[in-house]
């Protein structure tokens, strides 16, 4: 786990405009994110994106990835309701929780993410 008590957080949503339950969940996705403005929420297309993914088969929808720092943290299908993601984002944030292992394929998704996220913010 990165030991900066600052390290930056990332919740990423994963998801495609194709996908009605995204299309419900992203407007509950924004409202978390204005309601935790120390961390940066991203929604990302699958398909928009597709080279983020990597070899990384998403299958369910909303999926999300959680990371601080350079650590992945989740990775996973969530419910499509506001209080599940929000649960998740307190457990988290409560306290030094652990890294996924260091195979896990969420790390590298996480890196791939985060390049994506700076390309976003040089173009703004």
């Amino acid at each position: 786990m990165t030991d900066a008590a600052n390290a930056r957080w990332l919740v990423v949503c994963l998801c495609a405009q194709w996908c009605g339950t995204c299309n419900q969940y992203q407007p509950v996705f924004d409202a978390l994110a204005k309601a935790w403005p120390g961390m940066e929420f991203v929604w990302l297309d699958v398909e928009d994106e597709e080279e983020a993914l990597g070899e990384l088969d998403i299958t369910t929808f909303p999926t999300v990835l959680l990371g601080r720092g350079s650590d992945a943290l989740f990775l996973g299908p969530v419910l499509p309701q506001a209080g599940v993601l929000q649960r998740m984002l307190e457990r988290f944030s409560q306290g030094d929780a652990p890294a996924l292992p260091g195979g896990d394929e969420a790390h590298a998704l996480l890196h791939r993410t985060l390049a994506i996220v700076q390309a976003r913010s040089a173009q703004a």
